[in-house]
């Protein structure tokens, strides 16, 4: 690491490099996605899971509009059916994590769904080393997978392998936008058109969300999970190698079981923590060796 290339100077204070930065950067976006989907499993009660992903996304979708302008004029033809792309697997890939977040804990269903980059991740490569990552999470993913009798819901581990399918399509849309359109006007576009898809969830339960303190926790997790993660993510890999910042990325499974266990009280058995780490293992190895995205 290039942090670490000068130990004559003496140590740095955390922080004190734009790496050491870059990093903290990321570490926080990652806690604050998990925090937001601790806040978001709080207000399933009142909201329910479509409920809460209506408000969500969009929140979130007046957040980046309101950052970034996105102009439609220009957008048409193959560019707007990919927004379109884009904003139905985003509305997709929430409301299945979020339905999966309401039957099993936030750690297992994170860990499930982070197959999804890590499949994206081993597609793209050509080596065959890269199966040794495949077996450890392949390995992960079995410990985790309900068995007869386990009380982890079939249902729940089945939306959040799901929403990991959603995540790996919003991958590869995510860089096919960013190729097209410079900046986040493309994820802002596409926001609101998830919002659109989801209205039907939200006036379903209009009657609930209308509450200000289920608007303000429903604002809450649209910073959270989206706005803040995205601009700290954003200024980190102007800095930040793409290999370090994959393997930092697949904490996200660990960090998930830890706010898991601490805000919402949720234990995980010894055979469920290893599998985490297997997995968290697994995405950090292939998320470093994989090419970028553009070659993908």
């Amino acid at each position: 690491m290039g942090s670490a290339a000068h130990p004559s100077r003496g140590p740095k204070p955390l922080g004190s490099s734009p790496q050491a930065a870059s990093v903290l950067l990321v570490l926080g976006g990652i806690v604050s996605v998990q925090l937001g989907a601790a806040v978001a499993t709080g207000l399933f009660d009142e909201a329910g899971p479509a409920g809460t992903v209506f408000l969500r996304v969009g929140f979130a979708a007046l957040v980046l509009v309101a950052i970034w302008r996105p102009r439609l004029s220009g957008v048409a033809g193959d560019r707007l059916r990919e927004v379109a792309a884009f904003g139905f697997v985003l509305a997709a890939m929430n409301l299945s994590f979020y339905a999966a977040l309401d039957r099993i804990p936030l750690g297992i269903a994170v860990t499930l769904e982070f197959v999804g980059p890590l499949a994206v991740a081993i597609g793209a490569s050509r080596r065959r080393s890269d199966l040794i990552w495949v077996a450890l999470a392949a390995v992960g993913i079995l410990l985790l997978s309900p068995a007869p009798g386990d009380s982890l819901s079939a249902a729940g581990a089945g939306f959040a392998l799901l929403a990991g399918g959603f995540w790996g399509a919003y991958i590869l849309l995510s860089a096919r936008v960013g190729a097209t359109m410079p900046g986040g006007g493309g994820l802002a576009l596409a926001m609101a058109f998830g919002t659109v898809l989801l209205i039907p969830a939200g006036v379903a339960r209009a009657g609930d969300i209308v509450d200000p303190a289920v608007l303000g926790a429903g604002f809450a997790i649209a910073v959270l999970s989206s706005a803040i993660p995205y601009s700290l993510e954003l200024e980190a890999l102007r800095r930040l190698a793409r290999g370090t910042f994959g393997v930092m990325m697949s904490l996200e499974p660990a960090v998930a079981a830890t706010v898991g266990f601490i805000v919402l009280g949720q234990d995980l058995t010894a055979r469920e923590l290893i599998a985490i780490a297997l997995v968290v293992a697994a995405s950090a190895g292939a998320l470093r060796s994989a090419p970028p995205a553009a070659e993908a």
